[in-house]
């Protein structure tokens, strides 16, 4: 800077010498006080200089102390990494595997402030797993399934996931129907097909809104679609329905359909795959039977609300007879759980791999409304195994709840709609709230001249609270609301 003034000088001082050669007295005035002006300004420019030298900092010190500053977050952050994979349990990781690559994904996806929280809790010892879910709004078996998407890595995790939008993001809500019978020729299809509305007039407005309303609505399929096979020889009944009637499903809002049951192998191997390919044609999930074993016995996830619900199905019937198949490991078949084994191995997995386990199963005896011992000794491996709430149905009549193992029990759910007569029956809804506690209620409604309602009158729907309480276990309370409680 200083050498450019006094450049500007020199050249002005040629100038006025040249001038006084040329004898230009009034410009050598002029000239002279210009420089000295110039002269001033220069060293008031020198001096502002040197001020902005002395108060700038070093740029050089500046980029090197921000180096700094990013070495050190590296290395706490991988410092972090350490301590997670390390030393975190294999329940606290959800049973996964992860490495830095996740980490960092979950790193970007949420920040390092998440990583060093979750590194502390392993460091201290309280390796919670609601940890995840408090520090991203999804549980760890959630966030696996999302980098495996983005990652494209296990790509078979995401085999029979359903990704669902809830109503409410403080609550989710599953609704799951007893018995319903589309059959050709049968008295419900009979009436159906006379009907002028078709299926909406077999069901009471209201009934169909909240069962479409309900996050995931799970029907018991007891039939099967097929126009193929022959009726199983000596079954005194059979039930089939052509595969067109497999979309009479969207009616209700149907996400699930469980399929293990003693009627959906009612017409052999090749009408029980017509079946699979119906529902599949629909888009409709199944659980239950298969093509194999192994397929029979794929549980269905559904994400909600951040968190990974399982439902798995299986058939306790027939207990003493062999018209429904169970399925091999090349015969397509039914899931069967006379003997506990194969369906505990099931539920075990699913609880694995999942935040909560929805166990659907066909047991109990026809037209009996009290459970027997056979069924709550099921419910007591189910639940041992990891079920967080058991379903079940069958019966033909509703049957009450139970307490096992601090798991909610509802033994059967009856007809939903499946016969000409005047029933009682009802939806069994699981309630998720937001912190991950799981309830057990029941919406009362009944079957009556080949049409299902719901019941709104107060002294009816007391009436059917009062039946599944007198047939619940002892201790047990169902609320005015229809909610299954434990006496304090």
């Amino acid at each position: 800077m200083q050498r450019k003034y006094d450049a500007g000088i020199l050249i002005l001082a040629i100038c006025l010498c040249l001038s006084v050669c040329l004898g230009g007295c009034g410009i050598q005035k002029e000239m002279e006080e210009f420089i000295a002006s110039v002269q001033q300004a220069s060293q008031t420019g020198v001096q502002e200089v040197q001020k902005e030298e002395i108060d700038q900092p070093d740029a050089d010190q500046e980029s090197e102390t921000a180096e700094e500053g990013v070495q050190e977050e590296s290395e706490a952050l991988e410092e972090a990494y350490d301590i997670i994979l390390e030393s975190c349990s294999k329940e606290f990781i959800g049973y996964h595997m992860p490495d830095r690559t996740f980490l960092a994904w979950l790193s970007a996806e949420y920040g390092d402030a998440c990583i060093r929280k979750i590194a502390e809790a392993v460091e201290s010892g309280e390796q919670d797993s609601k940890l995840w879910y408090e520090l991203t709004g999804n549980t760890i078996h959630v966030l696996w399934l999302m980098y495996c998407e983005q990652a494209g890595f296990q790509q078979y995790q995401l085999e029979n996931v359903i990704w669902k939008s809830c109503a409410s993001s403080k609550e989710t809500t599953f609704a799951f129907t007893g018995d319903v019978n589309f059959a050709e020729g049968y008295v419900t299809t009979r009436h159906l097909d006379a009907c002028p509305n078709g299926i909406y007039d077999c069901f009471s407005e209201d009934l169909l809104q909240l069962m479409n309303d309900t996050d995931v609505m799970m029907v018991n399929n007891e039939f099967t679609y097929s126009t193929r096979g022959e009726a199983l020889k000596g079954k005194a009944y059979t039930f089939r329905a052509d595969p067109s009637r497999a979309e009479l499903l969207h009616a209700f809002g149907t996400d699930i359909v469980n399929l293990a049951n003693n009627h959906v192998y009612d017409f052999g191997p090749d009408a029980l795959l017509d079946t699979i390919a119906a529902l599949d044609e629909e888009e409709i999930p199944h659980v239950g039977a298969g093509s194999n074993l192994e397929e029979a016995s794929k549980p269905c996830y559904f994400v909600c609300n951040g968190r990974k619900i399982a439902i798995v199905a299986a058939t306790q019937i027939e207990r003493s007879l062999n018209y429904t198949k169970e399925a091999t490991e090349e015969e397509p078949g039914v899931l069967k759980t006379l003997v506990a084994d194969k369906f505990v191995k099931v539920i075990k997995k699913a609880k694995k791999n999942s935040d909560i386990v929805i166990v659907v199963v066909h047991w109990g005896t026809e037209g009996d409304s009290n459970y027997g011992r056979d069924q709550s000794n099921l419910a007591k491996e189910f639940a041992e195994a990891g079920a967080d709430v058991i379903i079940g149905g069958h019966t033909h009549c509703l049957q009450g709840f139970d307490m096992v193992e601090n798991v909610p029990v509802i033994y059967s759910l009856g007809n939903f709609w499946f016969s000409s007569a005047t029933l009682d029956t009802g939806l069994a809804k699981v309630t998720i709230d937001e912190n991950g506690e799981l309830t057990l209620g029941f919406i009362p409604c009944i079957q009556k001249n080949i049409k299902t309602s719901l019941v709104t009158e107060e002294s009816e729907k007391q009436r059917i609270f009062q039946f599944m309480q007198k047939h619940s276990a002892p201790g047990l309370i169902v609320t005015e609301e229809g909610i299954l409680k434990q006496e304090n």
